[in-house]
């Protein structure tokens, strides 16, 4: 019994990761500017590595794949 890959899944979670990476790098160079640096980037940081967790759990969920 094979099983079959979802790449559509695979891809998204690949494109969220960039995303996460975009945003993390945007809101960097933002952070100078805030009143309160230090707690904008533990919050980015964190906004950043919840969606790049949920990512890679979606290319494994698609990787593994369904069965055909």
């Amino acid at each position: 019994m094979m099983r079959r890959r979802n790449w559509r899944v695979v891809m998204a979670g690949v494109l969220l990761i960039v995303i996460a990476v975009v945003f993390y790098n945007i809101m960097q160079n933002m952070a100078p500017r805030s009143l309160d640096p230090l707690e904008m980037m533990n919050i980015v940081g964190s906004v950043s590595g919840a969606a790049i967790g949920i990512s890679v759990v979606m290319i494994l969920i698609g990787l593994v794949g369904k069965r055909a």
